[in-house]
C-alpha cells in the first residue's frame, strides 16, 4: 500500500496516547535508511536475548520515563528539521498504544519507521498502513530461536511477521545480530539461504558489540571480531540478496 492510497486516519481515535516511552534519541542518521530521524524507545520486551543492547528497556515500569505530551512538544519543534521518527525498543509492538502514537506522529508530517523482532504479528498487521519502513530482527534460523530469546516456541511469531511483510507492499529489511558463540558460519549461511528462499530482498548482518550488553560471557567472547563471520560466509550472503550490508559499528 503506497502513501498516496493509505486510508484516512480514523476519526474515532481521539483518546490520549499512553505509550510507555523509555527514552528518545533526538537525532540519528543510521536508524532509518537515508533519513535523519528521532528514535522513540518503547518499554517492554517478551524476550531475553543475551546480546541485547537495551536491557534496561526489557521490563515495563508503572510510569513512562518520558511523558508523551512532552515528547510531542519536542517533535513539533523538529518539524522541518527531521525526516522521520522511528519506534524502537524494547519491542514496540508489545505496547497496545503503538498505533495511536504512530498516527499522532505521522500527523506532524514525519515518515514512520519501526524496529521490531516481529513478536506481535497481529499488531504489526494493524499498524502497517501507517509505516514507511521496517527493520525486522531475525535472531537466527527459526529452529534455533529459543536458545537466543530464552523463551520457548519463540520462532512462530517472527516467522508469521516476516511472511506478512513479504505479502505487503512495504519497504523492509531483515537483519541479524551475530555472535560467534551463538551463530556458527554454517548456521549463518543456512539462515541466509532460508531467507533467500522466502523472498527476502534486503538483508543486513550486524556484528555483535559489547555496548549495552550485560552478559559477561558474550562480552568476553565477543572481542576482536574483525574477521567474523569470515569472507566466505559474507560472499555467500552477498550473492543471495540484491541488497546486502555488513554493520560492524
Amino acid at each position: 500500500m503506497t502513501y498516496a492510497t493509505r486510508p484516512p486516519y480514523p476519526k474515532t481515535n481521539t483518546h490520549k496516547v499512553t505509550l510507555k516511552v523509555g527514552g528518545c534519541a533526538p537525532f540519528s542518521a543510521t536508524d532509518y535508511p537515508g533519513k535523519l530521524a528521532a528514535v522513540i524507545f518503547v518499554q517492554g520486551c517478551p524476550w531475553r536475548c543475551g546480546y541485547c543492547h537495551n536491557p534496561h528497556l526489557q521490563e515495563r515500569t508503572t510510569d513512562s520515563a518520558i511523558d508523551w505530551d512532552d515528547l510531542m512538544v519536542f517533535l513539533n519543534r523538529r518539524v522541518g528539521l527531521l525526516d522521520a521518527v522511528v519506534f524502537s525498543g524494547g519491542e514496540p509492538t508489545l505496547d497496545p498504544a503503538l498505533g495511536s502514537a504512530i498516527q499522532a506522529v505521522r500527523k506532524l508530517g514525519f515518515k514512520i519507521g519501526l524496529h521490531t523482532a516481529g513478536t506481535h504479528p497481529a499488531r504489526l498487521q494493524a499498524i502497517l498502513p501507517w509505516l514507511d519502513w521496517i527493520g525486522l530482527d531475525i535472531k537466527a534460523e527459526f529452529s534455533q530461536y529459543d536458545a537466543i530469546t530464552q523463551r520457548s516456541k519463540s520462532a512462530a511469531a517472527p516467522l508469521r511477521s516476516l511472511q506478512l511483510l513479504l505479502n505487503e507492499e512495504v519497504l523492509f529489511e531483515c537483519r541479524s545480530t551475530l555472535h560467534p558463540q551463538l551463530h556458527s558460519p554454517a548456521s549463518i549461511q543456512a539462515l541466509g539461504q532460508h531467507l533467500h528462499k522466502l523472498g527476502v530482498q534486503r538483508y543486513a548482518v550486524q556484528i555483535f558489540r559489547t555496548q549495552g550488553c550485560e552478559d559477561d560471557f558474550l562480552n568476553e567472547t565477543g572481542q576482536a571480531l574483525e574477521a567474523y563471520p569470515g569472507a566466505e560466509v559474507l560472499e555467500t550472503l552477498q550473492k543471495l540478496f540484491p541488497h546486502f550490508e555488513v554493520r560492524r559499528s
